[in-house]
Formats: structure tokens, C-alpha cells, sequence
């Protein structure tokens, strides 16, 4: 750091070397303010030449910001959240807006890719039909998000983003299962490699990736309850654990009596079966396994439920609406709010209740009842004024 003259500084940064001549790189920024925040500034800008995020500003696309920001956030997200990101990125972000500078990026750019998004013919992966509301909010939070870093690295001194109103999407109610039709299909589903799986959706609410992560370590089957620490991923890269979505994400879950009986009967013929295979089976102490042990892939499960669905000619269900089904009679049968939060894993219970709260039984009667009761009262005695 030089100084140049009263409250102007000169900070020097080692970029390392050239990968075609060799030479070292250095860049000189101008600062103006006190020598404390000078010698501040200069410590920032050292940490993210260090982390390998560290961008010149002047002369940076978007396509390139966007590629330091994937990998800036790589360490602090979900393999499976890091994938769809770069996906977006690179299928419909980069194509639009890559190639502008990034301290030129306005508002009317990112709303002109909203309509190509939107527009025929945009869609890489073949597809018919044009990007929904749904997918381009998706992809315009992603943006904002990228961008918000852009104003923290200080490449931008705001988020052209902010300016922006994404398209309105359309409420789209999700399909719940009432208990008579959850009772049959629990029936349907005796003796197949879906039984266990479908229960643990239906009387815990757990996800997906967590009913295939469950491990008999984490269940206890004389208190009647599980833990849920962990859940299975699958990306391109392959399957694996990680961390439950949110820290509430790592919950005990009460079982209902008859959750436990199936588990139990489960247990005793998976031991059955490891028993039968012997070497061949292989032994990660899982609850709902693939075959002969191994870890059972999402993607997978989610097709066989699918197939399932179509050979009974059920009403179209996806297995996560079987966690709707789940918090749907909770709420049917009078639990709170509170409970049914804690049991699905939500970080807030507002979020249950924004989810879930048309699912409440009788409020829209209660609510017209005392209306009808208000308005009633004040008619008689305007009535009786008169």
C-alpha cells in the first residue's frame, strides 16, 4: 500500500503469474479514505485474491462473474442445489446475458431475457413449449442472488435485478391424499419394496432423500420414534449423504403404532434376507436399501412410484404430495400448526402455515359464522334505534 497524496492510496495486489508468459501479475487500485480503511480494503481484496474469487471489475463479463460465483458458493450449498444452479447458468443465464460486461448489465437486459425465456423455439433440452413462470422466477432468484454477491465484492455499486417484477406464477394446488385413500394404497403396496417408503412419507412427512438415508441406528422401535440426520442426494456426480436442509431439518419424529408393527415386520425380513445373501449383501444399515444393500437411488424411487401409480390407475400423486398427505390429515385431525412444523422439518412455522393454511378444516365456515353473527347483531339494534 502507497500513499499518493492526503486520504488517496495506492493498493497493489499480487495476482499470481501469467499461464502463457510467466510473468507476474499485479493490479494497482486507487482508494480514498483513511489509512485504517485503506489498509481494510486492502486485506478484502487480498482474502478473495486468496479464496480464488477475487474479479477486476472493469473488465469482467457476466459469463465470467457468474462462473467465480458458481464457485465461490460451491463449499456452502447441497451438491444437488450447486448442479441445478450451474445448470441454469449455463443453459439459459450465460446464453442471454453472458457476453455483456458486467458493470453494464441494466435492468431492461435481464426483462429481455425474461421474454426469450418465455419466447418459442428458446429451450435447449428439446423440449416443446417455452420456460414456465415457475422456471423463470426460479431463475430470476438464482440471478438475484449472483448478483447481490456482485454488490458485495463491490463489481456493482447495486442489483439491476432488484428493479425487476418476475412473472406472476399462478397458484397450482398440490394433490393430497385423504385417509381412506392412503389406508388403500398402504394395503396395495403390502409386500412390495415401496411399502416402507410409502409409510415413512405418509405417517412421519419425511422427504425423499431422507426416507432413503434412514438408518436403523437412527430408529427406535421401543419408544416408537426416529431421527432424522441425514439425506440422500443424487446429482450427476453420483448418490451420497449429506446434511438435512436446515438445522430444524435434524428432528426426532413420533411414529404411530402401526408405522412401528411395519417396521418391525420390515426388520426381520431384511435380516432374512442379508442372511441369504450373505457376502453379496451389502451392509450400510440402511432402512429402505436398494438391492442387495446398497444405497437406492432417488431418482429411481420416485420412477418405480410413478409406474406404480399409472399400472393401479391412481389419481396422480407424486411421492412428495404423500408429505402433503401427511401434514393435510394432521391438520384434518386438529394438531398445531407448531407440531406439524416440527415434524416436517420447516425452518419457520409460517412457512407451514403459508403452505398449508387453505388445508384448515372449518376456517372459512368459522370465519363466515361470526360475520354472519356481527352483522345480525348490528341490524337488530339499528332496528330497534329506529
Amino acid at each position: 500500500m502507497i500513499r499518493r497524496s492526503k486520504g488517496s492510496w495506492s493498493l497493489i495486489l499480487y495476482l499470481g503469474r501469467d499461464p502463457v508468459t510467466g510473468k507476474k501479475r499485479q493490479k494497482c487500485v486507487t482508494f480514498r479514505g483513511t489509512q485504517k480503511a485503506a489498509e481494510r480494503e486492502l486485506n478484502r481484496r487480498v482474502r478473495e485474491v486468496d479464496a480464488g474469487v477475487y474479479v477486476e471489475s472493469g473488465r469482467i463479463t457476466v459469463v465470467e462473474f457468474l462462473k467465480k460465483w458458481l464457485e465461490s458458493i460451491k463449499a456452502n450449498i447441497g451438491a444437488k442445489t450447486h448442479e441445478r444452479y450451474t445448470g441454469v447458468a449455463n443453459g439459459h443465464l450465460i446464453p442471454v446475458l453472458g457476453a455483456l460486461p458486467l458493470g453494464k448489465l441494466q435492468p431492461f437486459h435481464i426483462q429481455e431475457a425474461y421474454a426469450k425465456w418465455q419466447a418459442a423455439g428458446f429451450r435447449k433440452d428439446q423440449r416443446k413449449g417455452v420456460l414456465s413462470p415457475q422456471m423463470v422466477l426460479h431463475h430470476h432468484r438464482i440471478l438475484r442472488t449472483a448478483l447481490h454477491a456482485a454488490v458485495k465484492w463491490q463489481l456493482l455499486s447495486r442489483n439491476p435485478a432488484d428493479a425487476l417484477t418476475p412473472p406472476r406464477v399462478p397458484f397450482k394446488e398440490f394433490t393430497v391424499m385423504d385417509e381412506s385413500h392412503t389406508a388403500w394404497l398402504l394395503d396395495a403396496l403390502g409386500g412390495t419394496k415401496l411399502h416402507v417408503p410409502v409409510v415413512l412419507a405418509v405417517c412421519a412427512g419425511m422427504r425423499r432423500g431422507e426416507v432413503l438415508a434412514l438408518k436403523w441406528s437412527d430408529v427406535d422401535l421401543t419408544l416408537g420414534n426416529l431421527v432424522v440426520r441425514r439425506s440422500l442426494s443424487q446429482t450427476k456426480a453420483g448418490i451420497d449423504f449429506k446434511e438435512p436442509k436446515s438445522r430444524k431439518g435434524h428432528r426426532v419424529i413420533s411414529l404411530p403404532s402401526m408405522a412401528v408393527d411395519i417396521l418391525q415386520a420390515h426388520l426381520g425380513i431384511q435380516n432374512t434376507r442379508k442372511v441369504e445373501l450373505g457376502d453379496a449383501w451389502r451392509d450400510l444399515g440402511l432402512v429402505c436399501p436398494g438391492d442387495g444393500g446398497s444405497m437406492w437411488p432417488p431418482n429411481r424411487l420416485s420412477e418405480e412410484f410413478a409406474y406404480l401409480v399409472r399400472s393401479r390407475k391412481l389419481e396422480r400423486i407424486r411421492f412428495h404430495d404423500l408429505r402433503h398427505s401427511h401434514a393435510s390429515q394432521l391438520l384434518r385431525a386438529g394438531a398445531s400448526p407448531k407440531v406439524i412444523s416440527e415434524r416436517l422439518g420447516h425452518s419457520k412455522v409460517r412457512f407451514t402455515l403459508d403452505t398449508y393454511a387453505h388445508l384448515l378444516p372449518g376456517v372459512q365456515d368459522e370465519a363466515a359464522a361470526q360475520i354472519d353473527a356481527r352483522l345480525r347483531a348490528a341490524l337488530e339494534q339499528a332496528r330497534q334505534i329506529q
